[in-house]
């Protein structure tokens, strides 16, 4: 009976229970499009650091991550592989080695990350990257990809000579004149204005590293997957032949840079959606105020003839169920179908691209609907609406009839 008369009362001020309708479910579409929105960039976020540079997870010497010595090094990387060869969900690994080291061309000297890497066994992304020139072959020695923006700053193209100058490992002099084979472009300006790559047993060879390297590389079938993978990982580690013990870093303990970026963000979105929420929250209440003294004389009737005060108060909050369902409702089906269309044409950012490529994040952005983008923006404002709603229920439960009766 209650809720054949709140769905009836609800129509009463059909153009009131209109907008807030419409209230409700436009705070629902933002809600799950701004939270699609930012899922949509921290995704491409994590996935370019992932796939550009980190990998999942790395093996690493203990407390080379903290100061990139060349001397902390894994001492025996085969070892190492025939624990991930056994270890389910890893995809593929690789090895890298980092040196820093003086850069120069014929007009300019810069400096410069040199990594070796495996071009037969690489898993980063970087090949798909090249913007001109081609990726290193296996077969290749002293040749050289370098980053767009490095090259831009030394005026070196493909073809052209760099000359290295650095330390080796023994504490010799690590030098040699390489030859640009091609450029790429990560869209990570940072890494693209001081990195370049050359062969990992040229570099090997170059800085007396012997077998050694300093990461081994790891990708894993799925995000979610990486915890169990390190923890099979960390308990079938090798010895490292006497040298700094290895350990297993995943990539948010790799890019705690990247973490505090998300972090930040989110934590700007939720400052937004709580002054939404609290918006659509005093919208509720007013329309439920505006209902109470608007019928206050018909309550004091109701319960002068009977009518259970807890009675009244149920059927206001099934009044305010009903609104705040068919707002819900509607804002879900719409917030859903402009996700889903932005999603397939993606948001061009226009004069913000500069900014963003710093982060790895592409000009045009799709947000990404998913079950809990869908729902949870939703469900807090189901759960606001209702508690607004108590306020107006309990001044009706503490109406008396006789006065009530008598309100104009």
């Amino acid at each position: 009976m209650e809720t054949l008369m709140a769905w009836r009362n609800i129509w009463r001020n059909p153009r009131r229970t209109v907008l807030t309708i419409f209230a409700i479910a436009f705070a629902c579409l933002l809600l799950i499009f701004m939270l699609s929105l930012q899922t949509g960039m921290y995704e491409v976020m994590i996935d370019a650091a992932v796939k550009t540079r980190t990998g999942h997870l790395q093996v690493m010497a203990d407390g080379y991550n903290d100061d990139h010595k060349i001397r902390k090094t894994v001492a025996d990387p085969s070892g190492v592989a025939d624990l991930l060869d056994r270890t389910a969900h890893v995809t593929g690994y690789t090895f890298r080695t980092n040196g820093f080291a003086l850069l120069s061309s014929e007009q300019r000297t810069y400096g410069g990350l040199i990594t070796g890497i495996d071009p037969a066994r690489e898993v980063s992304t970087i090949a798909d990257t090249i913007r001109q020139g081609s990726f290193l072959a296996p077969e290749d020695t002293n040749a050289a990809i370098v980053g767009t923006l490095l090259a831009k700053n030394l005026k070196v193209d493909v073809g052209d000579e760099l000359v290295i100058l650095g330390s080796a490992m023994d504490g010799s002099i690590a030098a040699s004149v390489l030859k640009v084979k091609g450029t790429f472009s990560s869209g990570m300006d940072d890494y693209d204005r001081s990195a370049i790559q050359i062969p990992l047993a040229y570099f090997q060879e170059t800085f007396a590293m012997g077998n050694a390297v300093h990461e081994v590389v790891i990708m894993c079938d799925s995000l979610w997957t990486v915890g169990e993978v390190k923890n099979k990982i960390i308990t079938g580690l090798p010895s490292n032949n006497g040298k700094n013990n290895l350990v297993s870093l995943s990539w948010d303990e790799l890019t705690p840079g990247l973490i505090q970026s998300i972090q930040m963000d989110l934590g700007g979105g939720l400052i937004f959606y709580g002054i939404l929420l609290v918006m659509v929250a005093f919208s509720i209440m007013n329309t439920f105020l505006m209902a109470v003294f608007e019928r206050t004389r018909e309550f004091g009737t109701l319960m002068a003839i009977g009518a259970n005060p807890g009675r009244l108060t149920k059927m206001l909050l099934y009044e305010s169920g009903f609104l705040t369902l068919c707002g819900i409702m509607l804002g879900i089906g719409a917030g859903c179908l402009i996700t889903l269309w932005a999603q397939n044409t993606g948001i061009p950012m226009g004069d913000a691209e500069g900014m963003l490529r710093q982060y790895g994040i592409p000009s045009l952005i799709r947000p990404k609907l998913s079950l809990a983008t869908a729902v949870a923006g939703p469900v807090a404002v189901f759960a606001i609406t209702m508690l607004t709603a108590v306020y107006p229920a309990v001044k009706v439960h503490r109406l008396k009839p006789v006065e009530a009766m008598q309100a104009v």
